[in-house]
């Protein structure tokens, strides 16, 4: 395993992407949408993530730093509300890059959706979750919560290949679950899997179900499968990268179960 270490990456981008005035942590943000996910959800792009996917649909903003605005979480909390009321969402989120880069922000965020109506999706690699379950534990608290654990490729050759980070750290993508189960968050209804699943060979798919069977039994039912949406950037950065995925789709040709 040659490939980087993601938790020091993760420092190194923390110091880029976060700050706190007033005491309070400020997170910077590239923009703010609403989308067609999850039946409707409004979303706050974040700036930085601490992997390097060659396939990030959003990698002029989660592999570089500085493009972007930094923004309180209660100027976020109002911003993805003012969306989602707008257009009858129920659900918010943070996407982009890694949300959980900045985690006083990102709690002090689901503080403020406790006290509403809303559903947040956080969409998360899950690395910082498995390495800290004190971390899980405060994510578990949050009852409007909802965490998506996104899986890079279905073993840690495959994770290595797809970020650039060493595959010795893919296991912590496991351990995030386990973590937020541990804490008290229902599989199934408020933490799942989902998996990269365009570059994975099938023997290491059923590895990979396996593995989430022996967590907690019916895991591997909710898994949520990913694959390349071919957007003209995402192609540049596969040619680069010259990456060949099994199986992708175009963006006005998504499958259901992809929106």
């Amino acid at each position: 395993m040659t490939g980087f270490n993601p938790f020091t990456l993760a420092e190194n981008v923390r110091k880029k992407v976060v700050c706190v005035k007033n005491g309070v942590e400020y997170r910077m943000y590239y923009r703010f949408r609403g989308g067609r996910w999850y039946g409707g959800i409004a979303t706050g792009d974040v700036v930085g993530c601490n992997l390097r996917c060659k396939f990030c649909w959003s990698w002029k903003y989660s592999h570089r730093c500085g493009h972007g605005k930094f923004y309180s979480p209660r100027d976020v909390f109002h911003k993805l509300v003012n969306i989602a009321s707008r257009r009858g969402y129920r659900f918010l989120r943070l996407s982009g890059g890694e949300p959980t880069l900045s985690m006083n922000h990102l709690l002090r965020i689901l503080e403020l959706v406790d006290n509403t109506e809303y559903i947040f999706v956080l969409e998360t690699n899950g690395l910082l979750i498995g390495y800290d379950k004190k971390y899980a534990e405060k994510l578990a608290r949050h009852s409007s919560l909802i965490v998506r654990v996104s899986f890079k490729g279905a073993s840690p050759e495959e994770f290595e290949m797809l970020t650039g980070a060493s595959g010795k750290f893919y296991d912590y993508q496991f351990r995030a679950l386990e973590n937020l189960i541990d804490a008290g968050m229902e599989p199934g209804e408020r933490v799942y899997p989902a998996i990269m699943l365009s570059f994975s060979d099938p023997k290491n798919i059923e590895r990979f179900k396996e593995r989430l069977e022996s967590i907690c039994s019916g895991l591997s039912k909710y898994i949520d499968e990913e694959y390349v949406i071919l957007y003209p950037h995402v192609v540049k950065l596969m040619r680069r990268y010259g990456l060949k995925p099994r199986k992708t789709f175009e963006p006005d040709n998504l499958p259901d179960f992809m929106i």
